[in-house]
């Protein structure tokens, strides 16, 4: 593939914890830092400033980086991308496990501007919400389902509560669009709300639930949005069940394409790091985010989540009395909401 990629020595935090490896281990990562016999550096700490250190430090010596820590560039992508400049540094396993959705961002859609990406960026989330759909079960159940099959952790938040996703688009988003900011500036909003009678009511409107991560170009400025959502039961990332994900862009020149496969997992993760680590070996410096620093791309700012404007779906048990609905009717009106369509169900149907 171009050269021949060695293993030198591992870093590990625990030496005394048994694994069938056949490289040596340390704990001493400052030591390996230094060494001038390791050309490619492959993080897979976790974590984002003990990262950021170690990468950083890795970059100023002009030694290759692969990463899958998307928590890291979603905090310091840009300064990575100063230090990296003609500097090779791969990251396409830090969204989407297997798919290989940054190359083709990066690559092989590089001639359209784009208009939107919508997916389904966290499997924990999406096999909780598939059974949830398919068993017409609670959360909690589901959750810890999903904890025992070693989908979920012990401490589900960053997965359930739409963090996870949220890293990932801004990642994607970067690429698509230059922009800056962080986590916190998304609008983000998790599935630990979602209630078998939301489920119900969305198979009555020919909906599935999905947790869907939304990247989406305004005049001047980028949409960036992570919460549930009713996605019409035709559309093909409906159909992405179980811990798969799915990931759809829109360009201005090709329309739609969609993206399939595994999102997590050991296979799945190191099928992106290996791949990484073969176009390096191949002397592939294509830049960090698809351009070079300083920036050569028009970065777009991020749209106020406050100004955001889209369908929402209303879940009330009122009381069985005249009336009720006009009050409602008029409550909305009064707030410039507009109802599309309307569903009432007897109270032992709901």
């Amino acid at each position: 593939c171009g050269e021949e990629i060695v293993p030198v020595i591992g870093v590990v935090r625990n030496l005394s914890k048994k694994r069938d490896v056949a490289i040596p281990l340390t704990n001493d990562i400052d030591s390996v830092l230094e060494r001038e016999d390791i050309d490619v550096f492959v993080e897979l700490m976790g974590g984002v400033e003990e990262p950021f250190r170690v990468v950083s430090k890795i970059l100023e010596r002009k030694k290759a980086v692969v990463t899958a820590n998307k928590a890291l560039l979603a905090y310091h992508r840009y300064a990575l991308q100063n230090l990296a400049q003609n500097t090779p540094f791969g990251f396409e396993a830090s969204v989407a496990g297997g798919i290989p959705i940054i190359r083709a961002l990066r690559e092989g859609l590089s001639a359209n501007h784009i208009l939107s990406i919508n997916g389904i960026l966290n499997g924990t989330s999406n096999y909780i919400l598939t059974s949830m759909m398919s068993k017409g079960s609670n959360f909690a159940d589901e959750l810890k389902k999903a904890q025992e099959l070693g989908y979920a952790e012990a401490d589900p938040t960053f997965d359930v509560g739409g963090f996870d996703a949220a890293h990932k688009l801004l990642i994607l988003a970067s690429i698509a669009y230059g922009v800056h900011g962080n986590p916190e500036d998304i609008l983000i909003e998790g599935i630990e709300g979602i209630t078998p009678e939301d489920i119900f009511f969305a198979n009555d409107f020919e909906y599935v639930i999905k947790l869907l991560a939304i990247a989406k170009k305004t005049s001047d400025k980028v949409e960036l949005r992570v919460h549930p959502a009713l996605v019409p039961k035709d559309k093909m990332i409906a159909k992405t069940d179980g811990v798969t994900n799915a990931v759809s862009v829109v360009g201005d020149a090709v329309g739609e394409t969609m993206f399939y496969g595994p999102g997590a997992g050991g296979p799945a993760t190191a099928s992106s790091v290996i791949s990484d680590l073969i176009d390096i070996a191949r002397d592939g410096k294509s830049p960090m985010l698809g351009y070079k620093a300083p920036f050569e791309i028009n970065a777009l700012g991020l749209l106020d989540p406050n100004e955001i404007r889209t369908k929402y779906y209303f879940r009330l048990r009122v009381e069985d009395k005249v009336g009720v609905l006009a009050k409602i009717t008029n409550l909305m009106s009064e707030n410039n909401l507009s109802i599309d369509s309307l569903l009432q169900k007897p109270k032992d149907e709901s």
